[in-house]
């Protein structure tokens, strides 16, 4: 025994020994692993770094060449040519908004930006488009200063339109004198405006892509909105994807928005105050849709013969009625081009631009200042600056539910349209 554990001595020194060793040899390794991940990390912030002090402690020269933005605003300003194509307004107009907006609607000059400059710059941006970085080369102003002042201008834009986007008499009661042209009067006489919606292009994530995919392969918001038979709007809510069809859009505003969607005032079916909408909308008590599986969009009976058959003669009607909202659409996205190429701004932010442009588009309108477009458009009652491309249709998906007293209602307004119709043409005859 004694024997074996003399033997036995020296293996456990030798054991204790390579332990020992083999203990060394992994706080090496840990050592070395620790050094190469902190020279990793090095190299990781260096780059970020270097962003940080390019952006924040390396002040780029100031620029010494060429005039301010300021000084360039003023002499746009000077030119009533170019300040329309510039800002897209008349010069009269830039000034009435300019006023409007600093005593109402909070906007101010700051230490980097005079108001005048800030709602120049706005304007110039949803006009052309220009993106930030353009701005910042116009004007000569940081990238930071640009996103801030457009900001600024954008929050006092949307207040413009919690005020100006509603109908100017909520209760309906004049008609409108549009409706008293002869070709109307007295079948729409309780027309109280149109109803469509509208595409406008935006720039999305890829992973959220698909959803924004409209029918011609392009990302949209589909935009529900309200006009009256000025051009003005009355109602508007965007946010929905392209997707989405005008008929679930519709849904949630007559429901989540109930409090602030125009109703048509409640009464008897004969005496019934409606908009008109087209076929991708039912007709119910309060809209009136056109006979469906018939002609119906203006564009159908330029290209085409003339309307035959009472039926079509009424599309043809409710069409020129319903023609408003187009040529309003077309009106705002001929203005303010940021609607057919929107840059890359956050979804929430686009969405709110186009509120915007639509609330510029009323104090326009409002402002009685004599405006291209619009004068074009009052001019000629079939001007369209932008046709839209499509029609609404129903969805296939869902099943058409119409009112019956509604769908009485549209058949004797056919019958006596197409009555009296018949007496002016033998009257024009004799």
């Amino acid at each position: 025994m004694l024997k074996q554990e003399e033997d036995h001595g020296p293996m456990d020194e030798e054991e204790e020994d390579a332990g020992g060793s083999s203990s060394e040899d992994e706080i090496i390794s840990m050592c070395c692993n620790n050094l190469v991940q902190q020279q990793n990390l090095i190299l990781q912030l260096v780059p970020i770094l270097g962003m940080y002090s390019d952006n924040y402690f390396l002040k780029l020269p100031k620029r010494v060449t060429g005039d301010s933005g300021l000084d360039w605003v003023h002499e746009t300003l000077a030119r009533d040519s170019q300040c329309y194509n510039m800002f897209r307004v008349e010069r009269p107009l830039f000034h009435r908004l300019h006023t409007t907006l600093v005593q109402r609607y909070d906007l101010k000059s700051t230490k980097q930006m005079t108001s005048v400059e800030a709602l120049a710059m706005f304007l110039w941006i949803v006009g052309a488009p220009q993106s930030v970085r353009q701005a910042d080369n116009r004007f000569r102003r940081s990238l930071e200063t640009v996103s801030r002042t457009f900001n600024r201008v954008l929050r006092c834009l949307l207040r413009l339109a919690h005020d100006n986007i509603k109908p100017k008499d909520p209760t309906f009661a004049e008609v409108h004198p549009n409706l008293e042209n002869p070709a109307f009067w007295p079948y729409f006489n309780d027309c109280i405006g149109a109803i469509d919606g509208t595409h406008v292009k935006v720039v999305v994530d890829k992973s959220k892509r698909i959803p924004y995919l409209n029918r011609h392969n392009e990302t949209s918001q589909d935009v529900l909105a309200i006009c009256d038979f000025d051009m003005r709007f009355t109602f508007v809510l965007s946010g929905w994807p392209g997707s989405a069809h005008d008929m679930r859009v519709f849904k949630d505003a007559i429901t989540s928005h109930h409090h602030k969607f125009p109703h048509p005032p409640p009464g008897f079916i004969l005496e019934l105050k409606y908009y008109v909408v087209d076929a991708g909308y039912p007709n119910r008590p309060g809209y009136l849709s056109p006979y469906r599986c018939t002609r119906y969009h203006v564009e159908q009976w330029h290209n085409g013969p003339p309307p035959q058959g009472m039926k079509e003669i009424f599309n043809h009607a409710h069409a020129k009625v319903r023609n408003v909202i187009e040529r309003t659409f077309g009106v705002l996205k001929m203005k303010f081009r940021i609607l057919l190429n929107m840059p890359r701004f956050s979804e929430e932010k686009q969405t709110r631009i186009i509120v915007a442009c639509m609330a510029l588009h009323n104090f326009i309108r409002d402002s009685r200042i004599a405006d291209r477009e619009f004068d074009a458009c009052d001019a000629d009652e079939n001007y369209n600056p932008m046709p839209s491309s499509s029609a609404s249709t129903w969805p296939e998906d869902e099943p058409l539910v119409e009112d019956v007293n509604m769908n009485t209602f549209r058949d004797e307004h056919m019958l006596c349209f197409i009555e009296c119709n018949f007496i002016f043409s033998l009257i024009e005859d004799f």
